[in-house]
């Protein structure tokens, strides 16, 4: 009897071995900063998705959830099959959230990269980086890893309304992925209550993808990615433990580590035979759960829904803008006629005697007035309000009517009037004191992304305006895909890598530096760009850049005074240093609108209110 117990003892000291040796033989987790990647992959940066479970007290509407993410109630109630973005969401409701997901090098010494998501978050009282990575993102992302972005913070000198990097863990899908129809590589927080048969079948996957992509011993409350085609339907809100369950549920499996022994591993076998058990029965209640769904599952329900849902988008604006209705629209533009047509999609139209500029659009405006409703400054076109049109779920932006059309017009169109070099270097200042403010006095800082000569109004004293901020980003140094511009005006290291940040729009601005000075287009008939004529013009002696300049210079310029000379090539120089392939080595528009005053010294007559008349030449 002795001799039989002996043999079964050693026969469950066997199985329980190999069993922790399977355990220790999968891939090792992830490392608590992050997920290590290479910054050429292919397919870095991209477009993807988190997995995330709304929560109380804080984030049960998508208001609060999409701020915290930077992304409006629309681009969540979409995927995540909501049909009214406005109303309250349950405790541990399913969402999912779109990320802009790239390669990003945080130890230029080392050359260490891990692949995230950039997501600016404000510290408020109370918070820490271990309180907001874990609440707040759900475990989305790890305190270590916020330290490892944010090298110059101090975690426990955190400041009320101090901005934050929190690196949301995501991955971008290789090229054999690609190739495999792997769209997307959701993040997802692994539970104490998941298991990889269960998490496979709730996003419709096989379960061996899934251990390809993270191995096979995921652990609660890290992050593992899961490999899909096209997004799921999700199911029921799940209902998981909540955060104090989980220090508990920690202390006794440090109690069990202590006392392992053989009672230990008995219970483990019995606990996987009885979790397989409730698994397969879970499973089954899922399945018909969401076959019961499908079948009530339909379209949106026409214009209603549309108006609820862009209502929703942009109700934070309500109170700060005026609503147009469309009928005043139409009316003040005989029915977007296009001979109230100014360029593009923007009609001038008169409302009770005011003329506006409106834009029509064929998407959400929320990312466009949610720029718009922090920014305000003279040198930036102002925005009266907004209008929905629930007939063709379009939207319009009602701007101020800036009475001298665009500086592109007065430069390269047909007027038989142009500007003098006077009028030029004013234009010139306006438009860099209205990148310093969105660059320098906006939090997060706002890149307009598309600066160039059409986007530049000028009022009925000459005076410039920067407008059309339809591409522009709230927060900058980030990295995407999606690359949108015009040719000419696009900086490198956003063609060619992504690189989304202030200094862009210094490059662009270079540009139209060189417009200003040439009276050239940005991109001439034959493909070439205007900047790569600066570096020849600013090489060699004085003389030889005077002479070089002269060549380059707009005729109507050459015809002005030699006084201006020293003016021109000052500016010149400004623009040369805007237009440099690196960079870490333009100015920033701080230093640019300081050069540019000292232009402006050289040659204005300053007159009570800063600068004297505007001035244009006959032709």
């Amino acid at each position: 009897m002795r001799i039989h117990t002996r043999l079964v003892s050693s026969l469950i000291f066997f199985l329980s071995f190999n069993y922790i040796l399977n355990c220790l033989q999968a891939q090792p987790e992830p490392s608590t900063q992050g997920f290590t990647c290479t910054v050429n992959q292919t397919s870095n940066p991209c477009q993807t998705y988190a997995f995330y479970r709304a929560t109380a007290p804080n984030f049960l509407d998508l208001g609060s959830v999409g701020d915290l993410f930077s992304v409006s109630r629309l681009m969540i109630s979409k995927p995540s099959n909501i049909s009214s973005p406005s109303s309250p969401l349950i405790p541990d409701q399913s969402l999912f959230v779109p990320l802009s997901c790239s390669c990003n090098t945080v130890n230029v010494t080392t050359g260490v990269n891990y692949s995230y998501a950039n997501i600016s978050y404000t510290i408020k009282q109370g918070d820490t980086f271990y309180l907001v990575s874990t609440y707040n993102f759900r475990n989305l992302t790890t305190y270590q890893a916020v330290e490892v972005v944010n090298p110059t913070l101090i975690p426990t000198l955190l400041d009320i309304g101090q901005n934050v990097i929190f690196p949301v863990f995501c991955k971008c899908p290789n090229q054999t992925q690609l190739q495999n129809q792997v769209n997307y590589l959701i993040s997802y927080v692994f539970q104490p209550s998941d298991n990889l048969s269960l998490v496979a079948s709730r996003f419709g996957v096989d379960t061996q993808s899934i251990i390809d992509v993270n191995g096979n011993n995921p652990q609660p409350f890290n992050t593992i990615f899961i490999p899909v085609n096209r997004l799921p339907i999700l199911s029921q809100p799940i209902v998981t433990p909540v955060a104090s369950g989980r220090k508990e549920r920690k202390g006794l499996i440090t109690g069990l580590a202590i006392g392992l022994g053989v009672t230990g591993v008995l219970l483990i076998l019995i606990s996987g035979v009885w979790v397989c058990r409730e698994d397969k029965l879970k499973r089954e209640r899922e399945g018909d759960e969401e076959k019961r769904r499908l079948q009530f599952y339909g379209e949106r329900k026409g214009s209603k829904d549309m108006e609820t849902n862009l209502l929703a988008d942009v109700s934070d604006c309500l109170d700060k803008y005026r609503v147009f209705k469309i009928d005043e629209l139409r009316e003040a533009t005989d029915g977007f006629n296009e001979n109230f047509l100014i360029q593009g999609s923007v009609y001038k139209g008169s409302i009770n005697g005011e003329d506006y500029a409106i834009k029509k659009m064929n998407w959400n405006a929320y990312e466009e007035l949610k720029i718009l409703q922090k920014v305000n400054h003279g040198n930036l076109v102002k925005l009266e309000g907004f209008c929905i049109d629930t007939e063709d779920a379009g939207c319009y932006l009602i701007y101020e009517y800036i009475e001298n059309g665009s500086l592109h017009s007065w430069l390269h169109g047909n007027n038989n009037e142009k500007l003098n070099w006077k009028t030029r270097l004013r234009i010139a200042i306006d438009v860099a004191n209205g990148l310093q403010y969105i660059h320098e006095h906006t939090r997060p800082r706002v890149v307009h992304k598309d600066i160039k000569s059409s986007n530049i109004l000028l009022d009925s004293t000459m005076r410039a305006k920067i407008a059309n901020f339809g591409l522009a980003k709230s927060g900058c140094n980030a990295i995407t895909m999606h690359i949108v511009g015009t040719q000419g005006y696009i900086a490198p290291e956003y063609l060619t890598d992504g690189v989304v940040s202030t200094k862009m729009d210094v490059f662009s601005f270079g540009v139209v530096l060189l417009e200003l000075i040439s009276g050239k287009e940005a991109i001439d008939e034959e493909g070439k760009v205007l900047w790569a004529k600066a570096k020849a013009v600013l090489d060699g002696n004085v003389e030889k850049k005077e002479k070089r300049l002269k060549a380059l210079m707009d005729d109507v310029l050459s015809e002005e005074s030699g006084s201006i000379i020293e003016s021109v090539m000052n500016v010149m120089n400004v623009a040369g240093a805007c237009l440099h392939r690196d960079p870490s080595k333009r100015p920033s528009v701080v230093d640019i609108v300081y050069a540019l005053c000292k232009s402006d010294d050289l040659f204005f007559d300053i007159s009570e209110d800063g600068l004297s008349e505007p001035q244009v030449t006959a032709r």
